[in-house]
C-alpha cells in the first residue's frame, strides 16, 4: 500500500531545507566576516607607542618562532594573523636574522617590510682621535661589551696577517694603530670585529704615497706614526700640524730632542721614562695615541720652514720660531696654554 504524502507537506520540507541552508548559508558569512574581522585586527599595531624595541631573530628561526618573539615583545596583536600574512604575501623565506629596532605602533605590515628588508638595528662605536689604547679599552666597555672580551680584544696577536701590523716592530702593541672612526655595532658584533675593521682602515690609510713620502724624510712607517701621534695631540689645525711636523724632523736631524709636553704627560701616565722627549732622543719607541688621517698626513708633508720652537698661547694660538729667543719672546706675551 502506498502512502501518499500531501502536496503541502512537500513544500514544507523543501522550505525548511531552504531555510536551513540559508540559515548555514548566513552563519558561514557571518564567520568568514567574523575570521577577517579578527585577521585584519590582528594586523593593526599594539598601541600608539613609538618605543624602540630591540629584538634578535637569530639565523635559522621558524615563523612560528618569529611570530613568538615580537608577541611576547608586545610588537604584533596575533601570532595567527603574523603568520597568515607571511603565507599570503609569500615571504617565509625572505624573512632575514639580524637585530633590528621595532615601535608597537608599527603594525605587521611594517615590521614585516622591516624584516625582509634586513634593515638591521645598529649603534654606533665612536672611537676619538688621539686616544691612548687604555682610553680605548675603557669606551669599549662603557660600549656594552665585558672587560675580559675588550682586553682579549686588544691583543695585537689576534690580528696575525692584518697588514697594518707589519709596520710594527716586535714587543709593541696596539698603540697608534686602532684608526679613529664611527663603527656599527649590534648584538651579534665583538669588539674583535671592532678593532680588526679599525686596523683595516689604518691600513688603507696608511697609502703608497704616504709610505714614499715618509721615507724621503729618512722614517719608517713606525716611526711617521709615532711622530704623527704627538702631533695630534700638540694641535688640531691641519697648517699647524704641518708646521709642528717640520719642528719635530728638523730637531731630529740635529740631534736635539723634540721636546714635547705631550711625551712628559704621557710618560708620567704610563711611568716610563723611554717616552719623555725631554730626556730622551729622537722618537718615542711606540705611538703615544691613534691619529686621523689629517696627522698622518702631515707627518708626511712637514712645512718648509725653518722653524725648531712652537707653542700653544693662551689664546689657543700656536706660535713658531726659528730659535729660543723668540719662543721665549712669544711665551712672554702669550704665555701656555694651561698656565
Amino acid at each position: 500500500m502506498k502512502i501518499r504524502i500531501p502536496k503541502g507537506k512537500h513544500h514544507q520540507r523543501g522550505s525548511i531545507f531552504i531555510y536551513l541552508g540559508g540559515v548555514i548559508l548566513i552563519i558561514a558569512l557571518i564567520a568568514v566576516v567574523f575570521v577577517r574581522y579578527q585577521y585584519d585586527q590582528g594586523l593593526k599595531p599594539v598601541s600608539s607607542s613609538s618605543v624602540s624595541i630591540i629584538v634578535n631573530i637569530p639565523k635559522g628561526d621558524s615563523v612560528s618562532q618569529i611570530a613568538d618573539l615580537l608577541k611576547n615583545n608586545g610588537l604584533i596583536r596575533s601570532k595567527l594573523a603574523f603568520q597568515e600574512y607571511i603565507d599570503a604575501q609569500n615571504l617565509r623565506s625572505s624573512l632575514q636574522a639580524g637585530t633590528y629596532s621595532l615601535s608597537p605602533n608599527q603594525g605587521v605590515k611594517k615590521i614585516v617590510s622591516i624584516l625582509t628588508s634586513g634593515k638591521i638595528s645598529s649603534k654606533l662605536v665612536t672611537i676619538l682621535p688621539g686616544q691612548s689604547i687604555a682610553q680605548i679599552q675603557s669606551l669599549l666597555i662603557n660600549s656594552g661589551f665585558s672587560p675580559a672580551d675588550v682586553s682579549s680584544a686588544l691583543q695585537a696577536s689576534n690580528y696575525v696577517g692584518t697588514p697594518v701590523l707589519s709596520y710594527k716592530p716586535a714587543g709593541y702593541g696596539l698603540d697608534g694603530l686602532i684608526f679613529p672612526d664611527s663603527y656599527e655595532k649590534d648584538s651579534s658584533t665583538t669588539p674583535n670585529q671592532i678593532i680588526q675593521e679599525a686596523l683595516n682602515e689604518m691600513g688603507k690609510k696608511i697609502t703608497p704615497a704616504l709610505q714614499a713620502s715618509y721615507a724621503r724624510e729618512g722614517l719608517s712607517v713606525y716611526q711617521a706614526i709615532t711622530m704623527a701621534s704627538i702631533i695630534q695631540k700638540e694641535v688640531p689645525d691641519y697648517l699647524d700640524q704641518q708646521q709642528v711636523a717640520q719642528v719635530f724632523l728638523s730637531r731630529i736631524k740635529q740631534n736635539m730632542p723634540l721636546q714635547s709636553n705631550i711625551t712628559s704627560l704621557y710618560a708620567q701616565a704610563i711611568n716610563n721614562p723611554a717616552y719623555n722627549t725631554y730626556n730622551q732622543p729622537g722618537l718615542p719607541p711606540s705611538p703615544i695615541c691613534n691619529v686621523d688621517e689629517k696627522a698622518l698626513k702631515a707627518a708626511a708633508n712637514p712645512s718648509p720652514t725653518n722653524y725648531l720652537y712652537f707653542v700653544t698661547g693662551r689664546d689657543g694660538v700656536t706660535r713658531f720660531s726659528p730659535d729660543i729667543n723668540g719662543q721665549n719672546a712669544n711665551i712672554d706675551q702669550f704665555g701656555q696654554k694651561g698656565e
